[in-house]
């Protein structure tokens, strides 16, 4: 028995003191950076956004692709049908900025069980340069989007992403999607992949076309029911890394309800816990609940003082370096940002159970099952072209 409570006693510390680890990183990998200016001679980038539905600050997202401070890139929309609800915004937008090298592609060519992959291969077919941006439509560029993806490539890089950063959230749900994503999720890939285990993330994903290709382009992405996962091995198969990029890209938010962050989480963790199941095991473990409470408890006996103090100390603490990095990182913080990280912690199980429990998820109205992996048979697909010419 004490030999349980012993081991207990020490999880819970040793939780803490990597929570505090993780949120240091973060704070130093997440932190404004100084404005990049992209040299005259830079190499051209094709920014390639699959759009489908309108998201929340769509135009605003969109239109921040044709504001960006950089000499040479090519934008790229891609719409599986041209009814799509975001398809007169992309065709305005580019009608707008007739200065800036940007087309529509529509069509639709079943290689995967993922709509966003189909929607992407004929753009990834149509792009003139070497270097290849994959953004959604809700990330929120900065004007040096491109060079600061550009500046994290090293000699051993196979893959440059970032982390989607809730911004703009409207009441509370939205705030509880900002816990999500920001000092948890983002905080964890950071410290990731400053030990070196960077994994993808589908947000922001900076290529080299030929090293892509040369492992059988998007194709090779379908083996997996995310792409991101997919992108994750075929970088470590190649003997490459996946990096992130400093101070991450902001995601608006806007309205939020909690069917919808509750669905949006419980996707992410059945793609995690089938693509990477090791992984997705210890996810148990990154919860403040249980260490606080066990931290608490030890703390409340070696200073002799009651419970409820020692787990209200530890509690400051742990949310306390939360805020810190919020802080740090110029990220959401606002006084309901506790209640919003407090009900993230008592979710966690309950989510990581739910992961394990069944295989159905829902993905923009599409019914999928994250046991469907590998790549079909190409289907004829018409593609249209606008403001440009059509690459077939």
């Amino acid at each position: 028995m004490a030999i349980a409570v012993w081991l207990f006693e020490a999880t819970c510390l040793g939780l803490l003191a990597i929570h505090l680890a993780s949120v240091a990183t973060a704070i130093i990998r997440c932190r404004p950076r100084p404005y990049l200016v992209a040299p005259r001679a830079a190499a051209g980038v094709t920014l390639l956004r699959p759009v489908c539905g309108l998201d929340n600050f769509a135009e605003e997202t969109l239109r921040s692709s044709f504001d960006l401070d950089y000499p040479q890139y090519e934008i790229i929309f891609c719409a599986a049908h041209a009814h799509d609800a975001v398809v007169p915004l992309v065709r305005r937008l580019i009608t707008a900025y007739p200065g800036v090298n940007a087309r529509l592609l529509i069509g639709d060519e079943r290689i995967s069980h993922n709509p966003k992959l189909n929607n992407m291969l004929k753009g990834w077919h149509a792009a003139a340069h070497e270097w290849i941006v994959i953004a959604d439509s809700n990330v929120l560029m900065p004007r040096d989007y491109v060079q600061r993806l550009l500046a994290a490539w090293r000699a051993d890089t196979g893959l440059i992403c970032s982390p989607p950063i809730g911004c703009m959230p409207s009441g509370f749900w939205a705030e509880l999607e900002c816990a999500f994503l920001n000092t948890y999720q983002a905080r964890w890939q950071y410290f990731a992949d400053s030990l070196g285990f960077g994994f993808s993330q589908g947000k922001t994903m900076l290529w080299r076309r030929e090293e892509l290709n040369a492992a059988g382009g998007l194709r090779a992405l379908a083996t997996e029911l995310a792409e991101d996962a997919a992108s994750t091995k075929v970088v470590r198969q190649n003997g490459k890394r996946v990096r992130l990029v400093d101070a991450p890209f902001d995601q608006p938010l806007g309205c939020r309800t909690m069917a919808e962050v509750w669905r949006r989480q419980l996707r992410w963790a059945r793609l995690r816990r089938a693509a990477f199941p090791l992984c997705y095991l210890s996810e148990i473990l990154t919860g403040g609940i249980v260490p606080i409470l066990g931290s608490g408890a030890l703390l409340a006996t070696a200073a002799d003082i009651p419970l409820l103090a020692g787990v209200s100390a530890i509690a400051v603490l742990w949310y306390g370096a939360e805020a810190a990095l919020a802080y740090a990182a110029r990220w959401h913080l606002s006084a309901r940002d506790v209640s919003a990280w407090l009900a993230h912690d008592l979710l966690i199980p309950a989510l990581w159970i739910a992961g394990w429990l069944g295989n159905g998820i829902v993905w923009r109205g599409n019914q999928m099952d994250v046991a469907d992996t590998g790549a079909l048979q190409a289907s004829p697909a018409a593609v249209s072209a606008e403001s440009g010419d059509s690459p077939f």
